[in-house]
């Protein structure tokens, strides 16, 4: 009989649309789970079992394990590459582009001057 109520509480809670609450985990629980799985010592079921994961879970945590050594590791030393964002990308290009504009009119200027006081030779 108890097993009987027993099932039909784990229905109920099936039909009652009542999910479990989805966990998100750190970067360091996950690295932490990782390296549990790691050591040969230790039964990889009895980890995923006491931490709630399935095993599709772990093989995603060690995709990201993996996915960010070679990220890491395939850095190049020195100095490290600055992200933008859109706005200021194009903020900087507009402002590089009337900058540009500003020194072409500066060289016109500037060989006008030199014709004039020189007689029209570029020789100095």
């Amino acid at each position: 009989m108890n097993s009987s109520k027993a099932a039909s509480a784990s229905t109920e809670s099936a039909t009652t649309g009542q999910r479990k609450k989805r966990r998100y985990l750190s970067a360091e629980k996950k690295f932490q789970i990782y390296l549990e799985t790691q050591r040969p010592d230790q039964p990889v079921g009895e980890i995923l079992r006491r931490e709630g994961l399935f095993s599709t879970d772990l093989a995603r945590i060690r995709q990201q394990v993996r996915e960010g050594a070679l990220q890491r590791l395939g850095a190049k030393p020195g100095r490290k590459v600055e992200l933008v964002s859109t706005e200021s990308y194009d903020q900087l290009k507009a402002e590089l582009q009337e900058k540009e504009r500003a020194l072409a009119d500066q060289a016109v200027e500037l060989a006008i001057l030199r014709k004039k006081t020189t007689g029209g030779s570029w020789d100095r």
